[in-house]
């Protein structure tokens, strides 16, 4: 297909389905030496299988490509470091990055287990630092380096996610800070929001969806929750579609591009701004509660949309 990736290094956590599949295997067209990493368990996390990694690299070899399978979990942080290591001893370098790694634990925050959220952070949030950590280090001393952290557009909150959203979020907070240590050392790192017809979608319920649907935050049109449709014919949701953003990221051209959050579903490409103030107001000295409630109505309230509509309790 190319030769943008030829000669780099890429790690692509699970790897063994869906995205994170179609983005190794795109690597590897490309010229890359991958690393196919999945632990080959179920989308809650549970169980291990090497088939799924072994059959993606299989494939990459297969259309004259070079990969390895690796079977490590990212969750612990000395079991990355086997993931980070691979690349090491099969292909004497790391230069990129790509954590697609993630299970579901879905349940509504009062009936959420802490083994329910603890699991889910490990994966997603966790996981991004243990790969980043343990990466990192080669990436300096070779003065160069890509991170692609798959965040979610539930992190901007979707109902029943309470786990998801506050660990797709945290890993925005990560990229954007790892992109200001690391811009000395020639690495750039961002967050993007994929989407697509998987594994993980085909398990998330039509009454959850519509649910979903109903309380989201107001976005572009071209925001996808995660479990929600993408807009468009159905080639559209193809998982293969975030692979060539996530390339390009990790080429010499994405280079300029650090410290974003990029939507990377379908057939568009999204850039997403960062947060900034929208409404403020002020006095020279301490607010009184009076004051605030005659200010705040008709100011910083004024035309704001909740997440949900106001609502009587149950």
């Amino acid at each position: 297909m190319g030769n943008r990736m030829e000669g780099r290094v890429v790690i692509v956590t699970g790897a063994g389905r869906g995205i994170g599949a179609e983005v190794a295997k795109w690597m590897a067209e490309d010229g890359a030496s991958v690393v196919v990493n999945d632990l080959g368990g179920a989308v809650d996390g549970e169980g291990t299988s090497e088939s799924p990694a072994e059959q993606t690299a299989q494939a990459i070899r297969d259309a004259g490509g070079t990969a390895v399978a690796n079977f490590d979990s990212v969750a612990e942080y000395e079991s990355a470091g086997k993931i980070v290591q691979t690349a090491i001893d099969n292909f004497g370098r790391i230069d990129a990055v790509c954590h697609v790694a993630g299970i579901l634990r879905d349940r509504m925050v009062f009936n959420m287990t802490e083994a329910e959220w603890d699991a889910v952070l490990q994966v997603h949030l966790y996981g991004a630092f243990n790969m980043v950590r343990q990466a990192v280090p080669h990436m300096i001393r070779q003065k160069y380096g890509r991170l692609v952290l798959f965040s979610s557009g539930s992190g901007l909150g979707s109902s029943g996610q309470t786990n998801y959203s506050a660990a797709k979020e945290g890993m925005v907070g990560f990229a954007r800070s790892l992109a200001k240590d690391l811009a000395p050392f020639g690495i750039t790192a961002n967050a993007v929001y994929p989407g697509g017809a998987t594994r993980m979608t085909a398990t998330v319920p039509q009454s959850t969806r519509d649910l979903r649907g109903s309380t989201q935050v107001p976005q572009a049109p071209v925001m996808q929750a995660q479990g929600a449709p993408i807009q468009g014919p159905p080639e559209a949701s193809d998982p293969a579609n975030n692979a060539p953003k996530t390339v390009y990221l990790c080429s010499e051209a994405g280079g300029n591009i650090t410290g974003q959050v990029i939507g990377v579903s379908g057939w568009q490409v999204t850039l997403y701004g960062a947060r900034h103030v929208t409404k403020s107001i002020h006095k020279n000295g301490r607010w009184t509660l009076d004051e605030l409630d005659q200010l705040i109505p008709i100011s910083l309230a004024s035309g704001l949309v909740n997440p949900v509509p106001p609502a009587a309790p149950r």
